[in-house]
């Protein structure tokens, strides 16, 4: 029925002609779990827009038979169609064009298999609690993975309505974004189901389907083993769509929404409209879990509950603009939670992924957050850190510059209203912001006349400043430039940004009122104070997208006021301190000394946002070393870190805590602990570790504690084994160690034996953190690349985390000649992705930092 051959001028196009539109599908699907194929049907109704002889869509690896075409009130006719496979793209050609204003329907039958991978309409499996494997099918389609199910139009803009059958066996449950409208026997023994027609238009990639052996509570759904763990989650889902339907003053639009949780699931979550997927561990919550478990759950049911309005009501016209699907789902996450459940204490959190967001923009190797995507591999690499926590960073900073608080909630209902059920871009949010801004305040029009004139710089160009402050007296200049830790003259940019500067001062610096904003729209200007003051202190609890530079006497009093007084600033403005002082030292601003003198008021610190990020900073300095094996300078960064925060370690206790916040904390400074062999740290471990084995799993470790307790076990061969055979009972981050057999670990991720695929990119990252994990892991990547491309796509967020998890600690040359030396092998086959340029970008500045820094180490510790 295909033909592989296609009209030269099409060949041109990734993207699909906008001449004919769909209208609606008609779908039927019969998937056949015991030989892993499906057969499809469907039906699509199709308006034109422009005349034209062809239509263009998306199939991939679909096997059509049949394909019939009928215009208007006219007979149907037979249609042969033509494949151009590199595009994943088929086409109907007509020797007379089709009208502007004509009706049509396209009706393909087809077959395939059902996928081995993670997209697609994919099977899996799992072990039920008798031993017995059981079979299912899901689909994941975001973002280009809806064509491998149903011939389709597979771009966002391509929106329609979606009616949907499935065979199935009689002990199956199936489950579409739709609720169930009948059930028919068939002749075969199967029953199909046929869901109700979409209310609302969607695109393709929020088409789902589920078939499997679930159990419902309350349309929560999961394998009946797990039934009881549904009942946080159905609870926090609850109280957070009555806040978004109040907050948004837009009801929720389908007649259900299901939450379904699937054994065998790539991504964290996925925001289907009306049926949400997630993994387990994102959604089941046994009644003994920790805090800090339920924050992790209660943060992906916000995310994935907020894309119903952000993504499945307005979307992105183009994979180019995914931050407004992502970034605002993100955002809003920890928004809702701040309100719905303030015990969870998502603050840190969110403070936490923005200093990560401005680690990876500040490379050379990132991107806009709007930015030109014209290939698959560039598509997938969108869903980054850039999309997600720098789109939400950048949201939070335009509602702390609004000087009127509900001005952000009214513009973005006002967008949503204007462009319910339809597609936009990155101007029309500016926009919606701007007409509210102007119409509601006179202040606002004056600092806010053009949303678009001050945020378009933060989504159109890469990075973000480096704000340098000089104080004299009364009058403070202020410059700015482009932060890019590869900064030569190849690199060098000259960026501007419109930068809400918000500062405090030694005279008012901890309350909300303290704050003071002003606008720096050019490279440099001169801000004048009511009178002279000891310290400035910019970027008031870090709610903007940059880092300060204080100069030398600027550091030296902010690092005098915090030795004096540690609450002389908040706890988000001391550690925002921290993150900045560490970045300008990897920028070559600063001297290690002078990170190290800010670092002495800690020993007075006992909140948990500043004392994190200084554990992160550090170890990862002491992970350079370590790969580097420079065995002296280790040892006295080790005892640097147990002098400054062994008073800190000794005082955290081993048993249940109610506090989020002290949760974090805890787990931190005892991770850092056990890992450098403190021996009460480990002695502490080793002891509950014991009791755990010795009650067979039924004396419950703290969930903050598992990974710290199972990591120090599993340094002895006796009780790596106790962990092997207890590992269906123990979450998979924390069974994982780095010096015991990890080529078994590595292998059994890849081939999904008592390690699940989807979780290889967690072995990896996790096994990399040790000395010689990560020579296993990069050569495992190297020997095993063309597999792990076909489980995971390339460029997308599983692959950029294996090529960081295995490349980041790389800090000498023969490293980087390898490193470069095998992805310019692939060709094709990954060497363009942009997470390659950052693992050689990462590699060249680890480099740079320790041949600069080795030597005044030694002098400094």
């Amino acid at each position: 029925m295909c033909t592989c051959f296609f009209f030269n001028e099409t060949v041109l196009f990734i993207t699909l002609f906008t001449y004919v539109h769909p209208v609606s599908y008609d779908l039927t699907l019969n998937p056949d779990l015991d030989d892993m194929t499906f057969t499809g049907r469907a039906v699509i109704t199709m308006s034109v827009f422009h005349n034209t002889d062809r239509i263009v869509l998306h199939a991939a690896n679909l096997n059509i038979t049949k394909a019939t075409f009928k215009l208007g009130d006219g007979d149907a006719r037979d249609e042969t169609i033509l494949e151009y496979r590199n595009n994943e793209q088929i086409a109907v050609k007509f020797s007379e064009e089709l009208q502007a204003g004509q009706r049509c329907v396209l009706t393909l039958d087809y077959s395939a298999a059902l996928s081995h991978t993670y997209g697609g309409f994919y099977n899996s499996s799992y072990i039920d609690k008798d031993g017995n494997k059981r079979v299912l099918a899901a689909t994941q389609f975001e973002p280009l993975a809806a064509r491998k199910a149903f011939p389709c139009f597979d771009e966002p803009a391509f929106k329609a309505t979606f009616q949907i059958r499935i065979s199935r066996k009689s002990d199956y449950m199936a489950l579409s974004n739709m609720p169930l409208a009948k059930s028919t026997p068939l002749e075969n023994g199967l029953v199909q189901d046929e869901f109700e027609k979409t209310t609302v238009n969607m695109s393709t990639y929020l088409v789902a389907i589920k078939l499997s052996f679930l159990h419902c509570l309350n349309l929560f759904y999961s394998v009946p083993e797990k039934k009881e763990h549904t009942h946080y989650a159905l609870e926090m889902a609850s109280k957070l769509l009555a806040f978004y339907n109040e907050f948004f003053e837009i009801e929720y639009p389908l007649k259900k929404l299901d939450l379904v949780a699937i054994p065998d699931f790539l991504a964290g979550a996925m925001e289907n409209w009306g049926l949400i997927t997630f993994r387990e561990t994102t959604l089941l919550v046994g009644k003994d879990s920790s805090p800090l478990e339920k924050q992790v759950v209660a943060s992906v049911i916000a995310h994935e509950l907020a894309h119903q309005w952000f993504g499945n009501l307005v979307t992105m016209s183009w994979w180019n603009d995914l931050w407004l699907n992502e970034g605002f789902a993100t955002y809003m996450q920890y928004t809702s939670l701040q309100t719905v459940s303030p015990n969870l204490d998502t603050g840190n959190l969110f403070l936490a992924v923005r200093f990560r967001a401005l680690d990876k923009d500040a490379l050379n190797s990132s991107h806009a957050v709007s930015a030109e995507v014209n290939a698959d591999e560039q598509v997938e690499e969108m869903f980054d850190s850039v999309s997600y926590e720098k789109g939400a960073s950048v949201l939070l900073m335009l509602r702390a510059s609004l000087p009127e608080e509900q001005q952000f909630r009214k513009g973005i209902i006002q967008y949503l209203k204007e462009f319910s059920q339809l597609n936009t871009d990155t101007g029309d949010l500016w926009n919606s912001l701007t007409q509210v801004c102007v119409v509601d305040s006179i202040i606002i029009y004056v600092y806010f006349s053009n949303v678009s004139e001050m945020m378009s710089s933060w989504t159109s160009q890469k990075g973000f400043p480096l704000v340098t402050v000089s104080v004299q007296e009364d009058q403070v200049e202020i410059k700015q430039e482009h932060f890019l830790l590869t900064s030569d003259d190849a690199t060098r940019t000259s960026s501007l940004w419109n930068i809400p500067v918000t500062y405090v001062n030694d005279s008012c610096s901890v309350a909300p009122e303290c704050r003071q904003v002003f606008h720096l729209k050019s490279k440099s200007d001169t801000l004048k104070l009511p009178g002279k003051v000891k310290w400035l202190k910019l970027n008031y609890q870090n709610t903007g997208f940059y880092i300060v530079h204080y100069g030398d006497e600027g550091w030296a009093a902010l690092t005098d006021a915090l030795s004096k007084n540690v609450n002389a600033l908040t706890h988000e403005d001391r550690a925002s301190l921290i993150h900045n002082i560490f970045a300008l030292s990897r920028l070559g601003r600063v001297s290690f000394y002078q990170v190290l003198n800010l670092l002495k008021y800690m020993s007075s610190e006992t909140e948990t946002a500043p004392v994190t990020e200084a554990l992160l900073q550090l170890n990862s300095i002491y992970k350079l070393l370590d790969k580097r094996q420079e065995s002296g300078l280790q040892a006295r960064m080790k005892d640097y870190i147990l002098r400054s925060f062994g008073s800190l370690m000794d005082n955290q206790t081993w048993g249940e805590e109610d506090s989020v916040s002290k949760q974090e904390l805890r787990s931190a400074l005892l991770g850092t602990a056990c890992s450098l062999m403190q021996e009460n740290c480990v002695q502490h471990a080793k002891s509950l570790f014991k009791q755990f084995a010795e009650s067979s799993g039924t004396l419950r470790i703290p969930g903050d504690l598992q990974q710290v307790v199972f990591t120090v076990a599993a340094q002895s061969d006796e009780d790596w084994m106790t962990l092997l055979n207890m590992h269906q009972n123990v979450t998979l981050d924390s069974r994982v160690n780095s010096s015991s057999a990890p080529c078994r670990i590595l292998k059994a991720g890849l081939d999904g034996t008592f390690i699940q695929t989807q979780d290889l990119p967690l072995v990896i990252n996790t096994v990399s953190q040790g000395f010689a994990g990560y020579l296993f892991c990069w050569d495992f990547i190297q020997e095993n690349w063309d597999r792990l491309i076909e489980k995971f796509p390339l460029g997308s967020f599983a692959i950029q985390t294996i090529i960081k998890s295995a490349t980041s600690q790389f800090s000498t040359q023969a490293h980087l000649d390898q490193v470069q030396a095998f992805f310019s092998s692939l060709k094709e086959r990954g060497s363009q992705m942009r997470s390659v340029q950052e693992a050689l970008e990462t590699i060249r500045l680890n480099q740079r930092w320790m041949d600069k820094n080795l030597p005044s180490l030694q002098q400094w510790l």
